[in-house]
């Protein structure tokens, strides 16, 4: 009896949606835009996960010894130092929290606008200062970074 029943409202519920084939105005049911679609950039915290938790971890800890925590990190009190090291990246000794650490960091291929959305990922989670990074300041930091 409910399968009975469950088909009966199926079918109701199709026909209602496909209801006449008269359209209300003169624009088509789907326009087909001429411009490409563009993918959503992604968030930061896909950006980090894709591209920083090999080294940083995914809790940003990194790994003592080898790679500097990016979790309440004095490193990133200089916004522009902490931009330029994800566009350049860096190779030799550098000093985290009180540690040194001597590895080396490529430079990551990323755009302005995923640079800046990583580096506020980071600077808003781990008890990190909650600092907000914009393409322009990437934009700036690169140009000197030339």
């Amino acid at each position: 009896m409910n399968i009975r029943l469950t088909a009966i409202a199926a079918l109701t519920i199709f026909a209602a949606a496909c209801g006449s084939n008269e359209q209300k105005d003169d624009k088509p049911p789907f326009e087909a835009s001429s411009a490409p679609a563009q993918a959503a950039a992604p968030s930061g915290e896909t950006l980090y996960k894709r591209t920083c938790t090999s080294c940083h971890m995914a809790n940003g800890e990194g790994i003592p010894n080898v790679y500097p925590p990016l979790a309440k990190s004095d490193y990133l009190s200089d916004k522009e130092r902490a931009i330029t090291q994800v566009i350049k990246g860096s190779s030799g000794e550098i000093v985290v929290n009180g540690n040194k650490y001597n590895n080396t960091m490529p430079p990551q291929q990323l755009n302005d606008e995923e640079i800046a959305a990583v580096l506020t990922y980071v600077y808003t989670n781990w008890e990190n200062n909650g600092t907000a990074v914009t393409a322009d300041e990437v934009k700036a930091a690169r140009a000197k970074a030339q």
